[in-house]
């Protein structure tokens, strides 16, 4: 009873900046970044202001080397910063921009430490990972939430309990809950399975979860118990007894039909005024959930269907398709979907199976939208040529995600402007029309190997042509959009390319780089493809303008 006597102090005391921490128990994937941006939404709801801190315990010091089929998406925040997939569900969740500030790995933290030490910060000290580490881990998390300005910091600790990696940061929360007891409070989302072969949920997994975060002196305050199915009565109670944890703080979490029920889900079993008064904190509203509603009545009550073929690479990983390298693409089609009241049909379709048999792309012709996403390497370009001239040719509306764009530039290069050997030197360096090359500040950087956050990263103004199909969805001429890139439209072949009918409808303030192609209404229906990425952007309740458009235009195919 040590532990939940000690708890009992956060019903009290005084009220300082308040922490809450999202930890995993039994196994990963079930739903850790889900719930942390739900408790955010709850909390928001409620009328406090949240900021949300994602925790990768990797030794990189940002996302932007990993391999999509490994780790999924890299998500680039408005700085640049190259971050984890939570981060965008983060934003989307909260519906708006987070900072750099608000994702940490422990290649940071330890590049820190050591560049620190290097300089002679620790004025000689032997340098050890506690108390030096672990305090670099407690002053990013006070920093975020001065940064941020926000009434509640919500920390996604990420990886399982148990993982090696992960212990400094579950210690550094230790230390602050030990500082301040009030202020801090334990979140661990467990799962409990239910074995075909007993057909009942068992909780001793989550039970020796308990256990093992126990060990590192911390207790939680809050299980959401995570399942196939939702909690029975005797489970709660079996887990309030073994887990020492209150029976009314055991949140029922099973599988929904879209992450956007969980927030209100959470919210029926009062969540937030169990977070809240864990806390000591009074609301400042009642639960304003009014919008967020109407948008999940139109996730579930859709009319009619749009087919969008995503043509991509990062797919194929065992005998699985790993959808997770193109989540903001996929939440960006379904925001816009849903706005227009019409359900998503998206299929992965590989382009290396258009490269090795191109006669195979007249299967596109069932589509009502061609999506291809950005990417990055040789494998399966040719097939995304291939799809991309077919959706032209067939006036399939297309939109080409930076990647995606540097294809349709080429395509129309070879077989309208009439340039044989159009490339891109990212492919082919001695291409005889170099219609995509790189950025020369970037030559010096490849030479060297410095391939980590490298890159044109972050948001970047882009000037919009009045008139073009991108004004008409923007509505206006000047924008800001996230980048993530090393190659672009060559400027010596602008002139000859607009000249065949292609229309750079967004530039750079400065009118050297490219950042939006299209074909006029009058030529296409929709043909168009962005440098930057546009589904970095998109939110539930402000879906993106250019994947609106694309979504209209899809949807008038299927009635015309």
């Amino acid at each position: 009873m040590l532990f939940r006597v000690a708890g009992m102090v956060k019903r009290g005391g005084r009220s300082g900046h308040k922490y809450i921490f999202v930890v995993g128990g039994v196994m990963s994937g079930v739903g850790k970044g889900i719930s942390t941006a739900s408790i955010g939404k709850i909390l928001a709801a409620r009328g406090f202001s949240v900021n949300l801190v994602k925790i990768d315990p990797y030794l990189n010091v940002d996302a932007g080397t990993m391999n999509p089929t490994e780790h999924g998406e890299v998500f680039v925040l408005d700085s640049g910063l190259e971050t984890d997939q939570d981060m965008g569900n983060y934003e989307r969740f909260l519906g708006r921009d987070l900072g750099p500030e608000d994702y940490m790995t422990s290649g940071m933290v330890y590049k820190t430490v050591i560049e620190r030490e290097r300089n002679l910060g620790y004025g000689g000290k032997f340098v050890e990972a506690i108390p030096h580490v672990r305090d670099e881990i407690v002053e990013r998390l006070k920093r975020s939430a001065q940064m941020a300005k926000s009434d509640v910091t919500v920390v996604e600790i990420g990886g399982t309990l148990g993982d090696f990696s992960n212990a400094l940061f579950i210690d550094a929360a230790r230390v602050m809950h030990l500082e301040n007891p009030a202020d801090v409070l334990f979140v661990m989302v467990s799962y409990l399975p239910v074995p075909n072969t007993i057909g009942e949920m068992k909780t001793k997994p989550t039970q020796n979860a308990v256990r093992q975060l126990n060990s590192y002196g911390v207790q939680p305050d809050i299980i959401m118990a995570r399942s196939t199915h939702p909690l029975d009565k005797k489970r709660k109670e079996k887990l309030a007894i073994w887990c020492n944890v209150q029976a009314d703080h055991i949140i029922s979490a099973p599988d929904v039909e879209s992450i956007y029920d969980v927030p209100l889900n959470f919210e029926r079993d009062k969540l937030s005024d169990i977070l809240l008064k864990a806390l000591g904190k009074r609301a400042k509203q009642n639960s304003d959930f009014g919008e967020w509603k109407h948008f999940v009545e139109k996730v579930h009550n859709g009319t009619s269907t749009v087919k969008i073929g995503i043509v991509g690479k990062y797919f194929d990983t065992g005998d699985f398709v790993l959808s997770d390298a193109y989540i903001s693409v996929i939440e960006a089609i379904k925001f816009s979907a849903y706005t227009q009241e019409v359900k998503p049909q998206i299929d992965w379709l590989s382009a290396k199976k258009y490269q090795d048999d191109p006669s195979s792309v007249s299967e596109l012709a069932a589509y009502d939208g061609i999506l291809v996403p950005g990417g990055f390497g040789e494998s399966g370009i040719e097939g995304k040529i291939n799809a991309i001239r077919f959706a032209r040719e067939n006036k399939i509306p297309y939109f080409g995600l930076c990647y995606g764009m540097q294809l349709l530039t080429v395509e129309y290069a070879r077989n309208v402007a009439g340039l044989d050997g159009a490339h891109t030197t990212e492919i082919d360096p001695k291409a005889k029309h170099p219609i995509i090359g790189i950025l020369p500040e970037q030559i010096e950087k490849l030479k060297k190997k410095d391939y980590g956050g490298s890159m044109r990263l972050g948001a970047y103004p882009c000037k919009v042509t009045p008139g073009s199909i991108a004004h008409e969805a923007y509505g206006e001429s000047l924008i800001s959009e996230r980048h993530r890139h090393r190659f672009e439209v060559n400027p010596e072949y602008v002139e000859q390319l607009e000249k065949a009918g292609l229309v750079f409808s967004g530039r750079s303030p400065d009118g050297r780089l490219m950042e939006i192609a299209e074909l006029p209404k009058e030529v296409h229906p929709f043909m168009l493809g962005t440098q930057f990425h546009p589904e970095l952007k998109a939110r539930p309740l402000s879906p993106h303008p250019l994947f609106n458009a694309f979504i209209k235009a899809a949807k008038e195919r299927t009635t015309g």
